[in-house]
Parts: C-alpha cells; structure tokens; sequence
C-alpha cells in the first residue's frame, strides 16, 4: 500500500517539469516576437554578411553568379 504514494510524488515532478518547461518555451517565444518586431535579432542574414538584401546576385557570361 505504501508504494502508492511515491508513484503519486514522482508523477507530480513529472507533470511540474512538463509545465516549467512549456512556460520556458512560452518564455522565449515571447521573446523572439519582442526581437523581430524590434528589428533586434542577432541572426539575420544581413548582419552576418554585412551588407544589406537587395536580391539575387547578378549572372557573369557562363550564367554563374559573379564571385566577389
């Protein structure tokens, strides 16, 4: 009979684990919203190759994107 209650308590951190780690996710979706709608976000791509999208790159004569 008293096997019971540890199955209970182990079930509880289970199911206390699982939303600890869904308002984390929330957390950090939130937090992306926040960046992108600021205009903040450290991973876009124009940041990384430091200059800004303007399109496709241009064709040199073989039909091959022109290399810088």
């Amino acid at each position: 009979m008293g096997m019971r209650s540890g199955t209970t308590f182990k079930k509880r951190q289970k199911e206390l684990a699982r939303m600890e780690k869904q308002r984390d996710k929330a957390a950090r979706r939130v937090q992306r919203k926040a960046e992108k709608l600021s205009g903040d976000s450290p991973n876009s791509l124009s940041d990384d190759l430091g200059e800004p999208l303007d399109g496709p790159a241009p064709l040199d004569d073989a039909g091959m994107p022109a290399v810088e």
